[in-house]
Order: C-alpha cells, then sequence, then structure tokens
C-alpha cells in the first residue's frame, strides 16, 4: 500500500509544539501510529495512558488492532495523542471542591465509577456529573480564593484495585496531607454562615428546578464529545434517588456526602417541608455538629472482625429463627388483622365534603370499610387493594393530626385518598400495616412491630418539650440558628427567636450517636412528599401550553404549571415500553390499560429524561445476590438510546 503523511498534535510537547509527521500506510494500525510517534517524539515518559482523539469525528481511536482504513482516517485527519485521564475540578455535594485525574475516553458510568472508587463511595451508580450552576459573583469575592483538595497523585493502578487501610482506601493512609483530604470527605461540614447561603443559587420556582436537571452530562458518552475540558469544573452529585444498602460502617464517605445534599436541598429550599420539620433539620444539623467536633471519626479498626461479628449475628438470628415451637407457627397462621373506625376522604372529587368516619379493616393487603362494626360481617362499601401503592405521612403532632395518604395505581393514573387516625397509637399501627401492604406484605410480617416502633420514635421527635424550655443547652447562645434553616426562615424570625424552637427539637435528638443523627436526617428528608423527584419542562403531544414533568424513583408525575398542581401519575410498574424519536426529540411511553403518552422536551434534552426512566428502572433491578457485580451492560441498554453497546 502507498504511503503517506499523517500529522499528529503531541499535547506533551507543548501548546505551541508543531504537529508531529508520521509517515503510514491505510493498513497500518491504531497501536502501530502510536509507537511510531513515541519514537519520533525521542520523550522517556510512561505513554500507557495516552490515546489518539480524532477531532473532527469527536471520537477516541481506542481499538488499538483497528487500521487507519477500518476507522476511516486520511490525510485529512486532525489527531490529537494526549493521557486519557487529566486533572478535573469536582465541586462535592458538601460544597468542597477536589482536584483529581478523571478519564476523559470512557462513557461518563464509567468515569464517575473510576471517581467513586478513589473517593470510596461505594454504589457509584446513583451518582453522576453535572455541569454546574454559576454562583453571584461579588466585586469582594474577587480576593477569596477556594481551597481545593488535590488528589492528582493518586497512582491510577491504586485506584483500579483499592485496598482498605484502617477503614480508608490505602491511597489516603500515604501522607498526612491525603488524610486531610479524606477527614474532609467523611467528617460532616460544620453548618454554614447565613451568608453563604444567601449567595448560593436558589431555584424559586419549578421551572428554574428544571433548567438544572438539563445539566446533568450524557452517561453514555465521554467527557470530551461533551466538550469538558482539561481542569474544568464539575459537580458530582447523587442523581438517582434510591440508595441501596446503606452500611454505615463501609459507606462513611457516601453517608457524609449525602447527608450534605440532603442538607443544601433544605437549607436552598430545593424541596418543600413544613415549619416543624424545618426546626427538626435545623436540631438535627446542630447535632450532627456538635458530635461530630466531639467524637473520633469512625475508622473501622478491624474489619475482618467485624465482619466475623456481623456474621456470628446474623447466624444466631437465624437459629433464633428456627428454634420456634408448634404453638408460635399456630398463632402466626391465624393471620393478624386490624379493626377500628377511621376517617376517610377522597380529595379527587370535586366536593367540599370533609372526612366521613367508618368502620375499617385491614387483612393481608387490603383495606375493607363498612358503615359501621354491626355490618363489617357483610359486603364493603369498598375494598382497596394496597400492593403496590405509596404511602406518605401527613402529621402535625402539636396539632394532634395523624393523615395517612395513600395513591393508589388506577389504569388513568393514581387516585388519592387519605385516611385520618384518631391517635399516635392507632396512627403508627395503621402505617406501618399500609407500608408493609404497599410493598405485598402482610400483617403477619415479622417487621410489622419494629415498624410501628419505628414510626413511634419517629413522632416522639416532633413532640415539643415546652415544660423544659429553660433546659441546660439553651444558655448555650453560641448556636447560630440561621445557619441551620432556609432564608425563608431568616426572614420571618429572628435568631432569638429560633433558639427555643430549634433547642426544644434538639432534646428529642440529643441522645443520637452520629450516625444514628445522620441515618435519621436522612430517613426524614426521605419521608417529605416532594423527595426524589428531578423536573423537566415538556410539551405533552396535542397541548398547547408547557407543563412539568416529574421524574421520581418510581412513577412519573405530569404537574400543571399555572396551579402547580399535580395532575396525573403513572408508575413504572405500569409501564408496557418507552420509545425515544430522536429526530423530533419526542418521547412516547405506554402504559397498562391502553394508556399512552407522547411528550417532546423543552428544557432539557430527551436523553436525559430518558436516562432518567432507565436509570431508575436498573435501579429496581439490583438485589443482594448480585449487589458486589455492577451489571453496567445493562445499564447501557436501560440508559444508551441509539447510541447503546
Amino acid at each position: 500500500m502507498a504511503a503517506w503523511d499523517l500529522s499528529v498534535k503531541v499535547e506533551d510537547l507543548g501548546p505551541d509544539a508543531p504537529p508531529v509527521t508520521i509517515s503510514v500506510a491505510s493498513d497500518l494500525h491504531v497501536g502501530g501510529v502510536i509507537l511510531k510517534l513515541v519514537e519520533k517524539t525521542q520523550m522517556q515518559r510512561n505513554w500507557s495512558d495516552h490515546a489518539l482523539w480524532w477531532d473532527q469525528k469527536q471520537r477516541w481511536l481506542l481499538r488499538t488492532a483497528w487500521t487507519l482504513e477500518k476507522y476511516g482516517i486520511h490525510a485529512d485527519a486532525r489527531l490529537l495523542f494526549m493521557p486519557q485521564h487529566k486533572p478535573l475540578k469536582l465541586g462535592l455535594p458538601s460544597g468542597k471542591t477536589v482536584m483529581l485525574k478523571a478519564c476523559f475516553s470512557n462513557p461518563v458510568f464509567q468515569t464517575v465509577m473510576g471517581i467513586c472508587r478513589m473517593l470510596n463511595i461505594r454504589h457509584p451508580e446513583e451518582l453522576s456529573l453535572l455541569r454546574p450552576v454559576e454562583e453571584k459573583k461579588k466585586k469582594k469575592d474577587k480576593d477569596m480564593t477556594e481551597e481545593i483538595y488535590d488528589l492528582t497523585e493518586v497512582p491510577l493502578s491504586s485506584v483500579s484495585r483499592p485496598c482498605l487501610y484502617n477503614g480508608m482506601p490505602a491511597h489516603f493512609a500515604d501522607s498526612e496531607q491525603m488524610e486531610g483530604v479524606y477527614k474532609m470527605l467523611s467528617v460532616t461540614q460544620p453548618p454554614p454562615a447565613p451568608e453563604v447561603i444567601a449567595k448560593q443559587y436558589r431555584p424559586a420556582s419549578v421551572v428554574d428546578k428544571s433548567h438544572i436537571h438539563g445539566r446533568w452530562l450524557d452517561s453514555s458518552r465521554c467527557l470530551m464529545q461533551q466538550g469538558i475540558q482539561e481542569n474544568d469544573r464539575l459537580w458530582l452529585r447523587f442523581k438517582y434517588y434510591s440508595f441501596y444498602d446503606i452500611e454505615p460502617k463501609y459507606d462513611v464517605v457516601r453517608l457524609t456526602q449525602l447527608y450534605e445534599q440532603a442538607r443544601w436541598a433544605i437549607l436552598l429550599e430545593d424541596i418543600d417541608c413544613t415549619e416543624e420539620e424545618m426546626m427538626l433539620f435545623g436540631a438535627l444539623q446542630y447535632h450532627i455538629n456538635k458530635v461530630a467536633l466531639s467524637e473520633p471519626q469512625m475508622m473501622s479498626s478491624n474489619a475482618a472482625l467485624d465482619d466475623l461479628e456481623s456474621a456470628l449475628q446474623s447466624l444466631e438470628v437465624k437459629m433464633e429463627g428456627d428454634s420456634s415451637s408448634a404453638s408460635d407457627l399456630l398463632e402466626n397462621m391465624t393471620a393478624p388483622e386490624l379493626n377500628d373506625y377511621l376517617k376517610i376522604f377522597r380529595p379527587k372529587r370535586l366536593t367540599l365534603k370533609g372526612y366521613k368516619q367508618y368502620w375499617f379493616k385491614f387483612q393481608d393487603t387490603s383495606i375493607s370499610y363498612f358503615k359501621s362494626k354491626e355490618e363489617s360481617i357483610g359486603e364493603p362499601i369498598q375494598q382497596i387493594n394496597l400492593k403496590g401503592c405509596e404511602v406518605a405521612p401527613d402529621v402535625n403532632v402539636a396539632a394532634q393530626k395523624f393523615l395517612i395518604r395513600l395513591l393508589i395505581p388506577a389504569p388513568e393514573g393514581m387516585n388519592e385518598v387519605y385516611l385520618r387516625c384518631e391517635n399516635e397509637q392507632q396512627y403508627a399501627q395503621w402505617m406501618a400495616g399500609c407500608r408493609l401492604a404497599s410493598k405485598g406484605k402482610s400483617l403477619a410480617d415479622s417487621s410489622f412491630q419494629s415498624e410501628i416502633q419505628s414510626i413511634r420514635s419517629f413522632l416522639a421527635m416532633q413532640k415539643t418539650n415546652s415544660g423544659s424550655s429553660n433546659n441546660s443547652a439553651a444558655s448555650d447562645e453560641s448556636i447560630n440558628t440561621h445557619s441551620l434553616v432556609s432564608p425563608r426562615y431568616h426572614k420571618k424570625y429572628k435568631p432569638k427567636q429560633l433558639t427555643p424552637r430549634i433547642l426544644d427539637a434538639y432534646q428529642n435528638v440529643a441522645q443520637l450517636s452520629l450516625t444514628d443523627a445522620l441515618m435519621r436526617f436522612l430517613q426524614i428528608w426521605q419521608a417529605l412528599p416532594d423527595f426524589g423527584l428531578s423536573y423537566v419542562v415538556v410539551r405533552f403531544k396535542g397541548s398547547r401550553k408547557d407543563e412539568v414533568l416529574g421524574i421520581a424513583p418510581n412513577r412519573l408525575i405530569r404537574i400543571d404549571l399555572g396551579v402547580g398542581d399535580v395532575v396525573k401519575t403513572w408508575r413504572y410498574n405500569n409501564m408496557k415500553q418507552w420509545n425515544v424519536n430522536w429526530d423530533i426529540k419526542q418521547m412516547a411511553i405506554e402504559f397498562e390499560g391502553n394508556v399512552n403518552i407522547a411528550f417532546g422536551c423543552v428544557t432539557a434534552d430527551c436523553k436525559i429524561v430518558h436516562e432518567f426512566i432507565g436509570g431508575y428502572i436498573f435501579m429496581s433491578t439490583r438485589s443482594r445476590e448480585k449487589s458486589d457485580t455492577l451489571n453496567e451492560e445493562l445499564f447501557h441498554k436501560l440508559t444508551g438510546g441509539h447510541e447503546a453497546l
């Protein structure tokens, strides 16, 4: 074959160096091109991470056995020879910035896996990268340079197979500076100053929130293909609100960063909560900061001993479970049920009628209700099957309001039903029953009692101890309450008005350990009605106005922009298939019961919506047996679209 000249720009020679020209033939493979380049530059270094980037086609030439002809490369190709791993500034959920070497040649999904391995975060599939939102810059802030934690010296080999030392990856044990970085990752940050909160970007509406969700990077393409350059700044965030298997012993960094993301979501009013809940979040932040300062960070002393201990414990539980007597078994065979008077309300039908009282019966996974106790032998007025429904609390302990909000699947969307309980005890039992039934478990399930207990302890935290408001902590005037609540409350209350309320709520959590307090904070965050919603502005087929699509871990919701109300809800488990028409950027989804919807995306690429839906379906396929290995191929099949493997 005839030889011809190929010019390649070698990044290591500097930006102004002329391209290196080598003589090649079309049947030369990419590996041979790299060999010739390296020989011609005569530079002594490790070239193993380098690869060729084809500028016009925006693609890496990673298959070194392919020939130039197979790739379709001719003399006019603009090729760059450069490292695949380059420095990247990464904003963490905590607001801190790390500089690390990320892979610019693999799909973003794999790049995030590498970043999470370096930072010691398990289940990297829950996180992703997005372009940052610009902060409001003031002239005064020019001299303020932010601290950047440097991890660029960490060898790539130690990241691919991290071995743990004292509970942290060995590369963090190399020096005091590296240990400092690990401490920053794994210890919660002190409450931010009120002026720092005020400076951050705060989405004012659902539309503002939808613009943020338009910034997620595409998981199936690499950083270079998305215009990301060396030293650029990106955010690392939890993208899928479906947190699998949180184990405080192994998830120190993951738990801390998840708490930081939740805390900022609440401080920046990214998610709505009631005033009572805000005081509780404030108290928990105050407590977490107090304990984090006093408690040395939990470094797992000896992982092998810990594993042995947990194995023995689970064996003990199994042994106890096996030795149940015949009378116990008989007792379990007669399925338990709940019976009581409750009040019911259906907000869907446009009536002004309030709650009506009926006699309710809870059996297996369904609720039936009758006019009165005496009539409960006959046919019920209605039977509601709770399997697959959604259960949300609506509680205000001070006002003695105990509501259970049920969203029941129906072909045309979801039907909403409210159940009103009289007191805490009744609420705890019925709420626990509803939660189990929604997962397909009956009241005979062993977790019923523990579920009741956890609901009760949750209620106990919301109680206010008004009698003991002159408690010892109240003398602690160092509490800056405006650092613990969102700006809305800075305007509404003076710090000294907030202090007694936050300290009141603090009494209910003051006994919690650091891990328990973090877990409790996350539990309350996850129980908020708007938890886990990512928004996109869309236009439904046949509609003349823009609407908002909310994407949650288990459902899609349609929101009317004018009123801000939820118009429809569709669950993923009723979804038969979804398709994307990439040419006209339209998504079509088919649900059971011949329900079809189609929409075009306004504030985000439809690839982002496609990836969210596919990603959540992927998250629901994870199970204990397979938890060690991540089925990357399945993720790309569900989220990759027409570029999928």
